[in-house]
């Protein structure tokens, strides 16, 4: 049998991970979770093994995922040395995180891959980035990115300050179009729509978009130009938008204080 997986925090990422691993029988699975959900607690009873404790862990490993907050990590971290001791590939999805602030607490020799995946992966509609340490081998690269693939898209990036720009992008990204859900909800509302007319086109709109952006292999600007008629209404609300004080100096500003906060987060 093959070594088990291990792991630690099963919030709504890490939930997301154990869920995508099991419909694609990646093998047994062990999870570490404080506060366990309904959920964990019945596949606990047939699918997964729930542990107590990092003590509990075998010294056999296939990989060790950890899916902690940051501000959590930073106080546990110490407490995986042992498991990061014995060769096994330490994957973080933590924020912020840097591989240098794990390697004090797991020592130099740990073998750390850093990814960064958001939460449409868990409907398998997300999309990963992978760093590796320099010391981490293919077949942990290869076993990482099976790992990730469970939850979307994987892209490996070239160096880890990278990752705090992926956090930026795609990490928080969802965030900001579901904001924009709000927004055009709200601005179908003052216009006159009743709040449950108003409610379903927003939602429909952007749930519309994104499907035809998958369909649809063409760059974002021609899908957009080839919605908007000369002289028209969209163009009319491009206008706006596509001012200089518009949608991409905000849409910037937003990924630069996200970016900026997750280097806070390394310090």
């Amino acid at each position: 049998m093959a070594a088990p997986l291990l792991l630690i925090g099963a919030g709504r990422m890490g939930g997301a991970l154990l869920k995508g691993w099991l419909a694609r029988e990646l093998g047994p699975v062990l999870v570490i979770e404080t506060n366990p959900s309904p959920e964990l607690k019945r596949l606990a009873k047939r699918e997964v093994t729930l542990l107590e404790s990092i003590d509990d862990a075998p010294k056999r490993l296939r990989a060790c995922v950890i899916a902690l907050k940051p501000q959590i990590l930073k106080t546990e971290a110490a407490r995986l040395r042992a498991i990061a001791e014995s060769g096994v590939p330490m994957i973080s999805i933590a924020a912020g995180s840097s591989i240098k602030l794990m390697s004090r607490a797991w020592g130099k020799s740990a073998r750390i891959i850093r990814t960064m995946p958001n939460t449409p992966g868990s409907i398998g509609e997300g999309i990963s980035a992978l760093y590796a340490a320099p010391n981490v081998t293919l077949r942990d690269r290869k076993l990482a990115e099976s790992l990730l693939a469970a939850l979307g898209e994987t892209v490996w990036v070239k160096r880890e300050t990278d990752i705090d720009a992926v956090t930026a992008v795609s990490g928080s990204g969802p965030a900001y179009v579901f904001l924009l859900v709000e927004c055009l909800e709200e601005a179908a509302r003052k216009e006159g729509l009743p709040p449950s007319i108003a409610h379903r086109l927003a939602r429909q709109t952007i749930i519309g978009a994104g499907a035809l952006l998958k369909a649809d292999d063409a760059p974002a600007e021609a899908l957009r130009r080839n919605v908007t008629s000369p002289h028209g209404t969209t163009e009319a609300a491009l206008g706006v938008l596509m001012a200089k004080d518009g949608l991409a100096p905000l849409i910037k500003r937003a990924v630069s204080a996200a970016r900026r906060r997750a280097r806070e987060l390394a310090t």
